[in-house]
């Protein structure tokens, strides 16, 4: 009888364990890069208040559409179509401007700033590598801003469409003709593209260098990062009186012969000629990866010896 109950209350005594489950490292890189949009709001905040922003303006407008889309139905088709799309180009300029303006600021003070942190999840509490964390950090210039932005571009236009064909119906003018002269979703892609070619790949370096600062100052990151360029500028402005430097550093904020568009128009204009074989062909364009690499890779090896501030 003893034997029987130890029998029964070994299992009880002596429960099997079992190893738990290895975390895969694209695991661990997409719960850090949830970790970075919780931590950073600002990453969503300001595009949707740059696109309330441009909702508002648009609203103000709606009041004047019928009377402009009459006086324009004389005008050619070309003339038509910038008529019509221009607030829609302007909504995407602003959207455009503003996911600029988050993902350099963020990338300057994203490595700096966690390591003034001190809440409960602060700097290397969790098992995170150097390289995933780094890693989840440049995803937000170069994946997560760009597709948010423009996913919430083609949702504020889409909006601006539907009000404005309603006030156009309820005046009794053509919804069709308005909706072929607007084009969202050729518009939607074109813009996608601009922007990851130009603002992504095209930008890479500045990223990388903003990154790379964020990750070794102490202090006022931003002007570690903005004065040593400027510094260098001016130097060579008054030694030489060129500007050559400003003119090569100019070249990744405007994307070169990719972001070179013709006067008047826009990217998301239906006419722009697309040339992404002679992009991605441009031996600057791998040039300038390559040294984003570089950067990110000291990015990764001056945080793995970085103290707290």
């Amino acid at each position: 009888m003893n034997t029987q109950a130890n029998a029964t209350s070994e299992p009880y005594l002596k429960p099997q364990e079992t190893a738990p489950a290895a975390i895969s490292a694209s695991q661990r890189l997409y719960w850090a890069v949830r970790r970075e949009l919780w931590e950073s709001s600002s990453i969503y905040i300001a595009p949707l208040a740059a696109a309330g922003v441009a909702l508002f303006g648009f609203s103000l407008t709606l009041i004047h559409l019928p009377s402009r889309m009459r006086a324009a139905s004389g005008l050619n088709a070309a003339k038509l179509r910038d008529t019509i799309t221009q607030p829609y180009d302007a909504a995407a300029a602003l959207l455009m401007g503003t996911f600029l303006l988050v993902a350099m600021f963020y990338s300057v003070e994203t490595l700096q700033r966690e390591r003034r942190d001190r809440s409960i999840l602060f700097w290397k509490s969790l098992p995170v590598s150097d390289l995933t964390t780094v890693a989840a950090k440049a995803s937000v210039p170069f994946v997560v801003l760009p597709l948010l932005s423009c996913a919430i571009a083609f949702v504020t236009q889409f909006v601006m469409l539907l009000v404005s064909s309603m006030v156009l119906a309820t005046n009794g003018l053509s919804v069709a003709t308005y909706w072929a002269q607007v084009s969202l979703f050729h518009a939607s892609l074109l813009l996608l593209y601009h922007v990851m070619t130009v603002h992504v790949l095209g930008s890479a370096p500045i990223y990388g260098w903003l990154l790379l600062v964020s990750a070794w100052a102490r202090r006022t990151a931003f002007l570690w990062a903005v004065l040593p360029p400027l510094a260098i500028g001016v130097l060579e402005k008054l030694l030489f009186n060129t500007a050559h430097f400003a003119a090569f550093i100019g070249q990744f904020f405007t994307g070169g012969t990719e972001g070179s568009y013709a006067p008047g128009t826009m990217p998301m204009d239906p006419d722009t000629h697309l040339t992404p074989f002679r992009f991605l062909g441009t031996p600057g364009l791998w040039i300038g990866l390559a040294v984003t690499a570089a950067f990110l890779a000291a990015a990764v090896r001056l945080r793995r010896y970085r103290d707290p501030i």
